[in-house]
């Protein structure tokens, strides 16, 4: 069959990138361009071996096997299939079980089967190399490509190199087409636009007796994906003045935080003893000490689960397999634009504007439970990761504020 097939270790694909354009080998260095990425996989495979693409094959390695948000971006593109191997720690390193038996497997199936006359193989690991021979004996070229070292010597078997019956270098021009090394200290989301609101909360003192909040808020502050609320101006002078930064709170707090804080020019909140702050997660509810708590029209919220048909809730599905991605930030605002479509009483929707930046607790938890459809839970403790947990409530309030918004233009017209 002429036709050629792509198979691509993912691992060693964004590892050795990472490693050229980041000096490390760490995936979280770097931003991938998926689409480009396979359109450039696709036009290189076709020109390489005059064949047409028949496939790609993505081979990479997942906690229990749950598809995170780039696989399922991988998966619903055409000419992609995705396999999952899984992803287990050991003394503090991830590493990827099955990967390599899965690509042997499909490998010599592929070639058994006549499915292909040249194949492309991604990769570096010497575990392949009975699977690249019964290729071989299959009729099958082999085409081995490796991504340029970053230090210029092999990042391949040397027995894979000497095996293959065509060898090419992914260059770092042709990787930076689609992936580039993430700045320190980036932030992993689109930033909102400001809000006064939030600017005010960032840029309040916390009071005396809530020192740890400030110490924990500030460990955060370089990744918060909600930093950018805050006032270019503050940003610049937190940059120049050290003692600024300690005493401000920054990143975006809690709901027990933002309990603690007052704005400035105001007193702060009376609250009985025995107040509470109700606090939804993914895994229910949380009662905090320390006062506070949500107005009581926040009650009368519906749920997006109260103002969903059967029917819509089988096309959400359906939506969530094919076109959603899963980033944190795209999660958060799909499940706000499908809450506020569907809101009958459009008068709830400016009460829940005034409520920002706290999430009503019954939406939040049902927000962050329809966020662990997409694989966005912590490994370690099947809790949705803090910096996770802002960028989707950063997507919520930025849909809110867009349709809000759209409302005001049009009222003023």
């Amino acid at each position: 069959m002429d036709r050629c097939i792509v198979l691509v270790d993912a691992g060693y694909l964004l590892g050795a990138a990472a490693s050229l354009l980041a000096g490390e080998p760490s995936r979280s260095r770097i931003h991938v361009d998926h689409t480009a990425l396979i359109q450039g996989l696709r036009e290189r495979a076709e020109s390489e071996t005059e064949r047409q693409l028949l496939r790609i094959y993505w081979f990479d390695g997942a906690p229990d096997r749950v598809p995170q948000p780039e696989h399922r971006r991988l998966r619903v593109m055409p000419r992609v299939t995705v396999r999952l191997g899984a992803l287990t720690r050991s003394d503090g390193r991830w590493a990827q079980k099955g990967v390599d038996a899965a690509m042997h497997a499909e490998l010599t199936e592929l070639a058994r089967n006549r499915a292909c006359s040249d194949v492309v193989l991604v990769t570096g690991d010497g575990d392949l190399l009975p699977g690249m021979m019964a290729a071989k004996e299959h009729g099958v070229a082999v085409h081995l490509w490796a991504v340029q070292a970053a230090d210029g010597d092999y990042n391949q078997s040397e027995d894979l190199v000497a095996e293959a019956d065509e060898r090419r270098v992914l260059d770092r021009t042709w990787i930076t087409k689609a992936v580039r090394a993430k700045e320190l200290g980036g932030i992993c989301a689109p930033p909102p636009a400001p809000r006064p609101e939030i600017a005010a909360i960032l840029s309040a003192p916390l009071p005396e007796s809530a020192p740890a909040a400030a110490g924990r808020l500030a460990d955060r502050d370089a990744d918060a994906p909600l930093v950018q609320h805050a006032p270019a101006e503050r940003a610049e002078r937190a940059e120049s003045d050290p003692e600024d930064r300690s005493g401000a709170v920054k990143g975006v707090p809690t709901p027990k935080d933002l309990a603690a804080l007052r704005a400035p020019g105001t007193q702060p909140a009376q609250h009985p003893a025995n107040a509470t702050l109700r606090w939804s997660s993914d895994k229910g509810w949380v009662e905090r000490p320390g006062g506070g708590g949500e107005p009581p029209d926040s009650a009368s919220l519906p749920t997006l689960a109260q103002l969903t048909t059967a029917e819509q809730r089988w096309a959400d599905r359906e939506e969530d397999i094919t076109t959603v991605g899963g980033d944190p930030y795209e999660v958060g605002q799909v499940f706000a634009r499908r809450w506020m479509g569907r809101l009958g009483d459009q008068t709830q929707l400016q009460k829940l504007s005034t409520m920002y930046p706290r999430v009503p607790h019954r939406i939040d938890g049902e927000l962050l439970r329809y966020a662990a459809r997409f694989g966005l839970l912590a490994h370690k403790d099947d809790q949705i990761d803090e910096h996770d947990r802002y960028a989707i409530r950063a997507g919520f309030w930025r849909e809110v504020d867009v349709r809000t918004g759209a409302e005001h233009a049009a009222a003023g017209d």
